[in-house]
This record gives C-alpha cells, structure tokens and sequence, in this order.
C-alpha cells in the first residue's frame, strides 16, 4: 500500500517513528505495512515478547508504540508499566482483542495513552497514531463507553498525588508556560506555534516537566497543574 504525501504537512516534518509489540507475525506484517503505507510515519522496530521489548525498544527510540496484551513471556500492560517511567517521549496504544475492564484500567494506569479494539481499520489505526503524538488518547468506542460508566459508577480510577513539597515552583517560567498552554488543551504543534519554537523544542521541555513533577503522562502532569491552582 502506497499513500501520497499530505500536502498540508511541511515537507521537512519528521515522520512518527512507530514500533510494535506483537507477537503473531502475521499481524505484525500487516501492521508494519499500514504504517510504512503512511508518509507521516516511519516503523523502527517489531518485538515479540516482554523481554525483547524492555531490551530493544528503547535503542530504536519509537514515538508511538502499538502494543497486544497477551504475550509469551507476559503481558502488554507489563511492558508498558516496564517502559513508560523510562520512555516519557514515547506514547504506547493498547491494540488488542481483548475488552476486560481490570486489563484496560490496568494499561492506563500502567502508562499506556490509548486502547484500541481489533480488527482496526486503517484509516482509524493511523488517525490514532497522530492523535496520540498530539496529546490525545485515541479509544475504540467501546472501551470509551466503558470508562464513562466507570467513572458513573465509581470514584476516578486514579488521582495523582500532590507534589511533595512545592514542585511546581522548581518549573522555570518556559516550563511553566508550556503547562498552561497544555493544561488549556493545546496539542504540542498548537504550543510550538505560540511560543514560537519547534516542536521538538516543545517536547524537551515536557520531558523536563515530567521530571521535575515525578510523573509520566501528560494527564498526571495537567492534573498536578490544575491541583495546584
């Protein structure tokens, strides 16, 4: 599958770098051809299992990781919640067959940033991996209507606790900057544009939130903002 470059994107943008975790191979072909199908997106890497996944996936420095629940040596919710305190520029999508709520709730709290159902379409597929290295959380509608109704029915699966001490003073005003910008909803592109750096700009300074608050994600990050004014 071929695709014709999107002319409303520069041509010098740097493609998503996508990885996968995946242990069927036959799905694993199929989805690294969908992305390199994609101009916007480039595959580094596919791993079958937990163990290959800790080991390499850092060293091909993916943006998105696409990644099944159920793997010989473990889990997807155990790479995740292996990875994402050491990758915090990396997103990690949830693709997956299965709709238990504990193993959804369980790879949201691990560090994944969205939870897509298969089969998934193409269109859908890659319109979540933008979507994610925008600032979304891109969810099948299923697993969206579950989370409504968990939180109808319960207290928020998580709240982050307040920072120790006083944190947020340790931000300086950039850093400060690009979290009011993000706590207003602001996709990474939307804060570049404002404060008139690059994107890449942008993200090291998230990078350095995200260490300076203890946290992992962009929605713990935000919410720590918002509990503090």
């Amino acid at each position: 599958m071929t695709r014709e470059p999107d002319p409303t994107e520069p041509a010098d943008a740097e493609p998503i770098r996508v990885a996968l975790i995946e242990d069927d191979a036959g799905t694993r072909a199929s989805l690294r051809e969908i992305i390199e199908s994609a101009a916007d997106c480039r595959f580094v890497g596919g791993f079958r299992t937990v163990a290959e996944s800790v080991a390499g996936l850092p060293a091909v420095a993916p943006k998105v990781v696409l990644v099944d629940v159920n793997l010989p040596d473990g889990t997807g919710v155990d790479c995740v919640r292996r990875l994402a305190p050491t990758m915090p520029s990396t997103e990690f999508v949830m693709l997956t067959l299965y709709q238990d709520g504990d193993i959804l709730f369980d790879a949201l709290a691990a560090g994944a940033h969205g939870y897509l159902i298969k089969p998934v379409r193409v269109d859908e597929l890659l319109a979540a991996i933008r979507d994610v290295v925008e600032g979304g959380s891109p969810m099948s509608s299923m697993v969206a209507r579950r989370i409504v109704r968990s939180f109808e029915r319960h207290a928020p699966v998580h709240v982050a606790p307040l920072p120790k001490g006083n944190e947020m003073l340790e931000l300086a005003p950039r850093e400060r900057e690009v979290l009011e910008l993000l706590a207003a909803g602001a996709m990474y592109k939307e804060v570049a544009k404002q404060l008139g750096v690059s994107r890449n700009t942008v993200i090291t300074y998230i990078r350095r939130i995200y260490k300076k608050l203890h946290v992992h994600s962009r929605h713990h990050a935000v919410e720590r903002y918002r509990r503090m004014h």
